[in-house]
């Protein structure tokens, strides 16, 4: 059975209290990233490059800028079935709640999937970055002839407490699970992943089998579990896998590639600034596994006596005079004479100002999109639409790691401007 034999459901995650502000004013899978995507375009383009083109997005919170997003992205040929479609939190006869977690979403959405005659449901995250041909995980799970086939990465001692864990017999088939263990529980989890492939050296320093959660399962066995044997269930990793265990042939894939769950500031802002490194975990010139976006067909950009180190500039830019290291600039964004970036996520702006309004902006003793002149920023995030004056100064120096200011926040030492925030001029931050 081939991959386009597939329907995906990708979990576009609760209300992203972990990567608020970003998430104040939009969906998590609608989070900007690598300055001209969206997380959502990566679980979509690595579906897209596996074959299958029947896609749902299950959300529920902040959804407009996603449902505008998809719908100006994805669209398939008329002589195709493909689709990607939203799939919101809906009041129905059988239910009167929100999504409650994982296996909620799925429960209450099967019934559009059965809609559809696949027999195979792929189940991703909306938050992760990797690059996986899915094909190759579907066609484990049908050569092995598994009811449910999980998706595992070897993790590292320090990381392995925030996943679910699990073992496995010398057929690949998982006997044990335990999710988000600690203490002596983590240690009884400990495998040789030499066994999987990795040499010895590296086996000794990701003793772990990590779930990615992202799973494969028959229809049949998907809608038996949430139906029928877990009504009550609200989440794959504690609930559903435990008790699939004992019930069927659980199997386990093992991805060896580049694979970061975003879901925090530290780890999303880590991801971002990754991608302007000589050779990136994550390759984004990939010509054999483009990642997708909306077209936006924006001028080339132009950057004016600058300094640029390490950096992304993406498209329709004005740079003028200006130093930017290690930093990552996304669409329609401005920074002006003397400024100087050094590890910002700039996320750009969703249109051009007018010379009208920017006079307006500057009657109105407001600064214009962008980055004003002389501003020094290090080691910060700067949401779309937002306006920094000039001779502005975010270099948290009281090095505070969460704290939350006026027209500012700080998470995890990273200074965040959100979306349409305003820094007036000579800011100290």
């Amino acid at each position: 059975m081939a991959s386009k034999d597939t329907i995906a459901i990708i979990l576009g995650g609760g209300a992203g209290q972990r990567l608020y502000p970003l998430t104040k004013q939009r969906a998590k899978p609608a989070v900007p990233l690598g300055g001209k995507y969206r997380l959502i375009d990566i679980p979509v383009s690595n579906c897209i490059n596996s074959d299958i083109i029947k896609i749902f997005i299950l959300t529920q919170y902040n959804s407009a800028s996603l449902n505008r997003h998809i719908a100006r992205t994805y669209r398939f040929s008329r002589f195709t079935n493909g689709f990607v479609e939203i799939l919101a939190a809906e009041i129905t006869p059988s239910s009167a709640d929100w999504f409650q977690g994982t296996a909620d979403a799925v429960r209450q959405c099967f019934h559009h999937l059965q809609d559809y005659p696949d027999e195979t449901v792929l189940v991703l995250s909306g938050d992760h970055l990797y690059r996986m041909d899915y094909s190759k995980f579907v066609a484990k799970h049908h050569d092995t002839q598994a009811d449910l086939t999980i998706s595992v990465t070897a993790a590292r001692g320090e990381d392995a407490s925030g996943f679910g864990l699990l073992k496995t017999d010398a057929n690949g088939k998982i006997i044990e699970f335990s999710e988000k263990p600690t203490g002596e529980d983590l240690e009884k989890m400990r495998v040789d992943t030499t066994t999987l492939g990795l040499s010895s050296e590296e086996a000794a320093r990701r003793p772990f089998l990590a779930s990615m959660g992202i799973y494969v399962f028959r229809k049949e066995v998907l809608g038996d579990l949430l139906l029928n044997q877990l009504p009550a269930a609200i989440d794959f990793g504690k609930e559903v896998i435990p008790q699939a265990l004992s019930r069927y042939n659980v199997q386990a894939y093992l991805f060896d590639g580049y694979w970061e769950d975003i879901g925090t500031i530290s780890s999303f802002y880590r991801a971002n600034l990754d991608m302007t490194l000589p050779l990136p975990p994550f390759n984004a010139f990939d010509a054999d596994a483009p990642m997708y976006t909306r077209p936006r067909y924006l001028p080339g950009s132009k950057v004016l006596d600058c300094h640029v180190q390490s950096s992304i500039i993406t498209e329709g830019c004005i740079l003028n005079g200006a130093i930017i290291k290690d930093s990552v600039i996304g669409i329609r964004s401005r920074v002006e004479h003397g400024s100087q970036l050094e590890g910002v996520l700039m996320m750009g702006a969703d249109s051009y100002q007018t010379l009208e309004i920017m006079q307006a902006d500057i009657n109105a003793g407001l600064p214009r999109f962008g980055v004003g002149h002389n501003c020094f920023i290090r080691r910060a995030i700067i949401d779309k639409n937002a306006r920094i004056g000039s001779g502005v100064r975010i270099v948290n120096e009281s090095n505070r790691q969460h704290h939350d200011g006026d027209g500012y926040f700080i998470r995890d030492g990273i200074v965040i401007v959100p979306k349409n925030g305003i820094i007036t001029d000579g800011t100290v931050i």
